[in-house]
């Protein structure tokens, strides 16, 4: 008897991707620079976070006799990591400046970005852009225009379906 085996009894199911560069283009249109532009709004974004964070363990240092001078350290990987964590990990799956360009950031496969997934891929995307920045170009050869961070955190950056897209209409 041939073996009757379904996809389903696979350990590892081929699963499609949810969005598709062929049939659903305008997901994909113009990603590249809105990204360029939505990444230059959250490093202002985050600038502004990390100078307050700075004054705020600068009073802190004075308050504890100089103990607490040594968060500096800390200060802007907290900031960026927690600002992509909240944001691309929240309700609304995108940082402030994706947002204003339109952009999304779900999972490959349609699934919501946790916090953690965010927080990592927010730390391939910054060990990408000081440790070898060629790799950032990526996306340029890439269907989905994925980046290789975005590759290997498992996302991917559309742009916003609209509402009347989304129900169909």
């Amino acid at each position: 008897m041939p073996d009757q085996t379904t996809s389903s009894d696979m350990p590892f199911p081929e699963q499609a991707h949810a969005y598709n560069p062929v049939t659903e283009p305008q997901l994909f249109s113009a990603v590249i620079r809105k990204r360029c532009l939505a990444f230059l709004f959250d490093a202002v974004i985050i600038t502004a976070l990390t100078v307050i964070a700075f004054v705020i363990v600068a009073v802190l240092g004075v308050l504890t006799l100089g103990l607490g001078w040594l968060l500096f350290g800390f200060i802007f990987p907290l900031v960026g990591l927690g600002y992509n964590a909240f944001t691309i990990g929240g309700p609304k799956s995108s940082t402030i400046g994706q947002r204003m360009m339109g952009l999304a950031v779900p999972m490959w496969y349609g699934g919501k970005v946790t916090p953690l997934i965010a927080a990592f891929h927010a730390l391939l995307f910054w060990f990408s852009l000081t440790l070898f920045f060629p790799i950032l170009l990526w996306c340029f050869f890439d269907s989905r225009k994925r980046c290789l961070h975005d590759i290997l955190a498992g996302v991917l950056v559309i742009n916003r379906p609209t509402a009347t897209a989304q129900a169909g209409i």
